[in-house]
């Protein structure tokens, strides 16, 4: 059966009501229109995401249920902890966000091909060079062995993606993630999709209209501009 999408057009930016989004596939909206930064931060502002293959066109979602972290769920296990403490690590915020998105759209073993295309690094460096987008890194003998980026919404963080060169450092950039958000924010992190590894570290899902709540009151807060320059973290446990 076909599909029958709303196209976008570049000189008109809107988007439909998230309601309209088809159940099969659950959440696509529309196709179309550009990645432009006002575009990108209109979707985000109302709970729609970029997400499409090399080859398809560029196809804009809102999944029927959502999946976040909620404040105060990455903790660091005894496990972890100790892994941190003999791998001579270190956290650093925006220090090279490029990379951070460069590797995050390198070939994994379970997952051939990316959906993190040139034409979406070149985006989401645009939403980085506007303050609006920020990377987590993991550094080991100054080499980046860990990380993530997302979009920064007043005080919630949309995460986007992330790769791990070391056992756990996806773990280690999301633990540093939550804990620099609750320095002046509650802590929730959106991760749009479920998967295995995300509710195995504690993510929880939530209906659309649940998800499109906390974000109305969450993406207008203050968030300090200090807060998310370039800086070493310290991972507290």
């Amino acid at each position: 059966m076909p599909i029958y999408l709303p196209e976008l057009t570049v000189n008109s930016l809107v988007f439909p009501p998230v309601s309209q989004a088809l159940t099969e596939p659950d959440g696509l909206l529309a196709m179309g229109g550009d990645l432009s930064v006002a575009r990108l931060t209109l979707a985000y502002q109302s709970g729609i995401f970029p997400w499409f293959a090399d080859g398809d066109p560029l196809l804009w979602w809102s999944p029927g249920t959502r999946t976040v972290f909620p404040p105060n769920t990455l903790q660091l296990n005894r496990t972890l902890r100790k892994q941190w403490q003999k791998s001579e690590l270190q956290i650093t915020l925006n220090h090279d966000f490029a990379a951070v998105v460069k590797l995050c759209a390198a070939p994994r073993p379970s997952q051939a091909q990316t959906w993190i295309l040139p034409d979406i690094q070149q985006a989401y460096i645009a939403l980085h060079q506007q303050g609006l987008a920020h990377s987590i890194e993991i550094w080991q003998q100054q080499q980046l062995v860990g990380g993530l980026y997302g979009v920064q919404l007043g005080q919630l963080f949309c995460g986007e993606s992330m790769f791990n060169r070391i056992d756990n450092g996806a773990k280690f950039a999301l633990v540093a993630l939550q804990q620099h958000l609750q320095r002046y924010a509650p802590g929730w992190i959106d991760c749009q999709l479920p998967n295995p590894f995300l509710l195995k570290q504690g993510a929880s899902t939530m209906p659309r209209a649940d998800y499109l709540e906390l974000l109305q009151q969450l993406r207008t807060l203050p968030a300090p501009a200090k807060h998310w320059q370039a800086q070493t973290l310290t991972l507290q446990y």
